[in-house]
Parts: C-alpha cells; structure tokens; sequence
C-alpha cells in the first residue's frame, strides 16, 4: 500500500478512471489549464485534452445542467461545484433532474454522472462558503449521496460512483485534502452505501463521517487513556444509509454519540439517531447524544469559527455524559 493524501487519491481515482473509459470527462471551473481549485486536476488538461478537460463559465446550473444532458446521452460526467454552497444556484437541476429523471421515465433513461463539490468550514471563509448541509441533499430519493473520511475511501468510493448508473454527489471535506492514509496499489471498489466500523471498541458507539471521523478518532484516543473504548462507525455515505453497523455496534455497547459537522437540527445526527431509537430500542441504556455545529452563521474569526465548530473536546464530553 502506498500512503498518499486525500487530494492525490481522489485525482488518482479520476485519472484511472480517465484511462480506463473513454466515455469519462470532466467539466467545471478551473479544472483544466489551472488545474482545478483544489489541485486535483492538475496536469489533466494537457494529458486528456480540452474535450476531455472543460474549463466551463462560472455558471453552476450551466455545469450541472451540461453534466445531466452528457449522461442521458451515454457519457460519465464528472462536474465539479468549487463548493456545496454553489450547489444551491444548481439545486432544481440536482434535486428536480438529475435525482428523478430515470424515475419519471419509467427507468428508460439512466444518469451516470457525478458532481464532486467541496463542503465544510474550518478555512475561514465566511458564513455563505463554509456551510456543511450534506444532509439537505441526502433527503431526495433518486440521489446517492457520498462523502468519504479516508483517502482509501475516497479513492474507492470515487471510483464507484464513477462506474454507477446513478447520480452521485461525492462531497469532500475543504480540510483533508492534506491528510494522509494507506491506499490499496491498483484498481479497487468501496462500496456506495456500506458503513464501516474504523475503529473496534466496547463501551460506546461513536456514529460520524467525512472531517469528524478524524476529530472523532482523536476522542477516542484520548478517551482510551481513561479506559474508555469507542467503537467508530463511519458511515461513509448519507443515501443510501447503512445502518446495520451502526446497530450492530449499539446492541453491543448501548450507548451512542453522534457527530457531525453540520448544524444539529434536521440533521444527519436526527436521522440516525431516530433510527436507532425505532430498530434498537431495547438496548438503549442512556439518551442518544448528538455533537454538531452551533446554530449560527459560521463566523470568519478564527477563533470563534472554531468555537463554532465541533471539536474533540465536544466528543469526550458527550461521551463521558451517556457513560
């Protein structure tokens, strides 16, 4: 295994993906002669051509609307939104088309296409370019909704969705790019949909995704001083939601904490806590805790933009308090 970071995975997965399909092509702002905001493009343009490449006007419907009308016509776009928050200027094409046109055509049409965007505060950059609301896409049926936490993860569920017949928004943490992990050499698949446990424990069930497994793991490390095992399950993708480790793990420790880097009300956190209270009432022996976001516009202060998010001191505590 190699240990690469996040950014190099993800562009690892697009250039293989590139190379094995012909049909495959990129589209967004600054992908091409640039190299994408991110850097996860970089050198593309000149190995895959403009027509493979396209540098597109900063026009979010326009890309997203290009990307749906490419993939009913036999392509595999893969659209790029500098961030979730442009997301909203394409909302009717992602939530109104792409999530319902197979569905709305009796299944006669497919839409293989992805829309990787960017989501997450913690770069100071203000309350309209910093949001996290994953969970406001993973509610409309006929979209998958991914976004990895391991560069392993993002390399394999990359490739899956790039492969699925479905639309896939594949959501990556502004954060992690830098974060380094061990990736399988060669072509591999994560599959869309199947959570994980990424750390094996006793005593609680911690249940998060994305930028939290990280503040989450570093909890529980610190809560392993204190003889205190957390079991991790990372969800890894929002729709579909497995939640068979997720309960696996709560019949067995009784106890879970929730973290998510959105706000908490109508949330991920909600979601799955609800379905544990339904499925796995039984074996509840203290209130389910969620750590989210404050409920505010994420300042740009450094200083209070991370009192707003959830740290992992937040974890410990609400940890500590279902104990």
């Amino acid at each position: 295994m190699a240990r690469i970071t996040m950014r190099e995975a993800i562009s690892k997965a697009l250039w293989e993906e590139m190379e094995r399909d012909p049909n495959v092509f990129i589209l967004g702002e600054e992908v091409g002669v640039w190299g994408g905001s991110y850097a996860i493009t970089k050198g593309f343009f000149d190995h895959f051509g403009e027509e493979r490449v396209r540098d597109t006007p900063i026009a979010e419907a326009a890309i997203v609307g290009a990307a749906i009308g490419a993939a009913l016509t036999g392509l595999r776009p893969v659209a790029e939104l500098m961030t979730i928050n442009f997301a909203f200027a394409a909302m009717d094409h992602i939530v109104n088309e792409a999530a319902k046109l197979h569905y709305m055509f009796n299944g006669q049409f497919v839409l293989p296409l992805v829309i990787r965007t960017v989501s997450g505060g913690g770069r100071q950059l203000g309350a309209t370019h910093s949001q996290t609301p994953d969970a406001i896409f993973a509610h409309f049926p006929g979209l998958k909704v991914v976004s990895p936490g391991t560069p392993e993860d993002a390399k394999g569920l990359l490739k899956s969705a790039i492969r699925s017949q479905d639309p896939v928004l594949f959501i990556e943490h502004a954060t992690l790019y830098q974060v380094r992990g061990e990736v399988p050499e060669g072509d591999y698949l994560t599959p869309i949909g199947k959570s994980k446990v990424q750390r094996p424990g006793r005593d609680v069930t911690i249940v998060t995704y994305s930028k939290m497994l990280e503040v989450s793991t570093r909890a529980a490390e610190q809560l392993a001083q204190e003889g205190i095992e957390a079991e991790i399950v990372d969800l890894r993708s929002l729709r579909p939601l497995d939640m068979s480790p997720v309960l696996a793990s709560f019949k067995k420790t009784n106890r879970a904490v929730i973290v998510e880097e959105g706000w908490g009300s109508f949330g991920v956190g909600s979601e799955v806590a609800a379905r544990i209270y339904e499925q796995a009432f039984d074996y509840v022996d203290a209130p389910i805790r969620r750590v989210a976001q404050k409920e505010v516009p994420l300042p740009y202060n450094r200083a209070l933009e991370q009192s707003a998010l959830p740290q992992v001191e937040d974890v410990i505590a609400a940890v500590k308090e279902v104990l």
